[in-house]
């Protein structure tokens, strides 16, 4: 084959090899976007294989995302239940009758713990049984370790606290007594801060309103319903357990609460009342906390609330 020939053979052949190339590279793409769309339509399963078969991919991705922590723990229950459970048990039952039914509840409770020995002096005048235990503290001292003021109240008004270590496991669904009850001295009475209710609120309307309203929510006497802001609901003490409530004194946080005429509409103040309630029984001394708002010349309570207000306390 001459030279001439060859070249021009040559020349044809080099545009048929690109434009195979370049139907085979346009038959990829578009078996490429067939595959996609049917990964998309076969729905989940089939996009799982899709990622599952690109093992780079996913590695990658996997790599890029942070692991998230797996929380564990397991939130510390209070035994203070049981350990009130346990002295209840405990001061009620003797060891001279460790059958009894106070005396096996004591000992499932705490097994390594002697039981009082209080049948055989009876009659020289044991510690008697108390009327009524509470806790009133609990500490947690260590991982599982708690240790419990129990308060027992006796029938003629003497009260003892006891200290009682208790041990629970790491669910907080068991414990155990580890220790005989330490008799201690009572909690210290906190300090009281200043309370914020500063203002005193002269017999007028606001008064008038507290009076009122405190007189249908505990006897009975009205609807609560006629005293309420629009949007509140409260419903009054149900059966009504006095007869009559009288206000003694009004105390506000805000200035407003002491003007002469009802403030402008939409002017709130925040009162404790001390009333007398009477019943059957006597006389009971009670305090409310109360939000009143102005609306058309008229005090309506806008909340019954509870605790007291501070100095620097939020509201």
């Amino acid at each position: 084959m001459s030279p001439g020939k060859h070249a021009s053979e040559s020349e044809a052949a080099a545009p048929m090899a690109a434009g195979a190339r370049l139907e085979a590279m346009r038959r990829r793409v578009r078996l490429s976007r067939l595959a996609l769309w049917a990964v998309i339509a076969a729905g989940p399963i089939a996009l799982c294989v899709a990622i599952t078969s690109s093992p780079t991919t996913v590695e990658a991705a996997t790599q890029s995302r942070p692991t998230a922590a797996v929380r564990t723990s397991v939130q510390a229950a209070d035994p203070a239940g049981y350990a009130q459970l346990f002295v209840h048990a405990w001061l009620r039952s003797s060891a001279d009758d460790a059958a009894s039914a106070q005396a096996r509840l004591a000992q499932s409770m705490a097994p390594d713990i002697e039981l009082p020995n209080t049948t055989a002096h009876a009659d020289a005048g044991a510690q008697p049984r108390p009327a009524s235990v509470t806790a009133v503290r609990s500490a947690q001292r260590a991982d599982g370790a708690w240790s419990v003021t129990v308060a027992a109240q006796f029938a003629e008004g003497a009260v003892r606290y006891y200290a009682v270590p208790v041990t629970a496991d790491r669910t907080g669904a068991s414990f155990t007594v580890t220790g005989a009850p330490a008799v201690v001295a009572g909690p210290a009475r906190a300090e009281v801060r200043k309370s914020s209710y500063g203002v005193s609120v002269p017999e007028g309307d606001l008064s008038a309103a507290v009076g009122e309203f405190l007189a249908a929510y505990l006897t009975g006497a009205g609807e609560v319903d006629r005293y309420l802001a629009p949007g509140v609901s409260l419903s009054p003490v149900s059966p009504a357990p006095y007869t009559a409530v009288d206000v003694q004194q009004v105390s506000a946080v805000e200035e407003a609460a002491a003007a002469e005429q009802v403030s402008a509409d939409g002017t709130k103040v925040r009162v404790l009342a001390q009333v007398e309630a009477r019943d059957t029984g006597g006389r009971w001394p009670l305090a409310y906390e109360l939000a009143l708002t102005a609306r058309s010349g008229r005090w309506e309570v806008s909340a019954l609330e509870s605790g007291t207000a501070l100095d620097g306390g939020a509201r």
